[in-house]
Formats: C-alpha cells, structure tokens, sequence
C-alpha cells in the first residue's frame, strides 16, 4: 500500500490570463512518517508532438514529512512562451502535477488546459504569431486524470511496477487526438485498487 495518499487537488485562480502563475492546494496524507523528501514537479506540456516542448515549470522538496494529514499550496510561474510552438500555442494541452519518493514517481495527475482568446474578433480571426497577453488558461479542474505508480518505498525499486489509472470522465480523451496522449498520460481501461473521492 502506497505511504502516501493524494486527498484533493484544488486548481486555484482559474481561468486566468496566461501569463498568471499556476497554482494548486494540495492535500495529501502519510500513512507513517517519511524520512526523505517527496518531490513534487509542475510540467506543462507545450506540444503533444514531442515531449522535448515540456516545462518543468518548478519542483519543491518537502520533508522529511511526519505521518497525518498535510496541505500546501504549489504556484510555479506560467511557462516560456518561447519554448512552445506557435502552432500549439492556442488550443488544447496538459499540465501534469507529479510526485516522487527516492527517484520514483508514485502519482501523476494530468489535466487538459484549454488556452483561447477572449476576444470575440481574436477567436474568429487569431494571429500568424499568437499574442498571450490575451490568452486565456482554463484548466479543466472538475476532469483529472490520476495515475498511480507502486514503488518500493523502503528502498529504490529497479523499475516501476504496474500502474493504475483513475478516470473520473472516460469523455475526456475525446478532447484531443490520440496522438495527444502519447507519452503523457497511460491508457485508459487499468480498474483501480481504490478511487480517490475527491478528485
């Protein structure tokens, strides 16, 4: 059984204009204390073409961490928009909240983000170049997609293990293309141990 448990995942100041801080309050729960640091990384996901556009937009060590229940607010700075391609820049994408114990990660929770112009004029006809000052981020909070990993918690495993998957709306994946998913978030269809009420 995993140490440690992800209660919830409030996605704070949102929508917002692009160029705002992301920020979640992450509540999480160990089940004994831990005497090493948990890991905790934002990426954003710039194309779903290549993994080599993705931002860890910031990591944060925290521990060592005694048993019960804790909570923490996580902010890291909206991504370069230099490192994303133009022609993903308005649309749909992924950030992908992750958590490590001794090198191995043990949750990821994904949610698709939709950035769009505001502007009716924007939207109809948007720019060759895209302008995010006038983009606006909208994570779908109410839709995360939630991955499990066990792992050796004692010690560093060789490799991870099976891993479950939880999710809340199978609609989701309609949003993009498969082509989206690759590489991001595993397949759908792996039944879970347990769920997670509040995500």
């Amino acid at each position: 059984m995993a140490k440690v448990q992800v209660l919830n995942v409030a996605v704070l100041d949102n929508p917002s204009p692009f160029g705002n801080p992301f920020q979640f309050e992450i509540t999480f729960e160990c089940m004994e204390d831990l005497p090493e640091d948990l890991e905790w990384k934002i990426i954003y996901v710039g194309s779903a073409e290549s993994e080599e556009y993705d931002q860890v937009l910031d990591s944060v060590l925290v521990g060592p961490v005694p048993a019960g229940r804790h909570m923490f607010v996580f902010q890291a700075n909206a991504p370069n928009t230099g490192l994303i391609p133009e022609t993903d820049a308005v649309g749909v994408t992924v950030v992908l909240i992750t958590c490590t114990y001794r090198g191995q990660e043990f949750i990821r929770i994904g949610y698709y983000v939709n950035n769009e112009y505001t502007d009716p004029e924007l939207r109809e006809n948007p720019p060759l170049k895209p302008d995010y000052t006038k983009l606006q981020r909208n994570i779908l909070a109410s839709n995360p997609r939630v991955t499990r990993f066990h792992i050796n918690w004692d010690g560093i495993a060789d490799k991870m293990e099976d891993g479950e998957n939880i999710d809340p709306s199978p609609n989701v994946g309609s949003m993009l293309p498969p082509s989206c998913l690759q590489g991001k978030m595993p397949p759908m269809g792996l039944m879970p141990d347990n769920s997670m009420d509040c995500m």
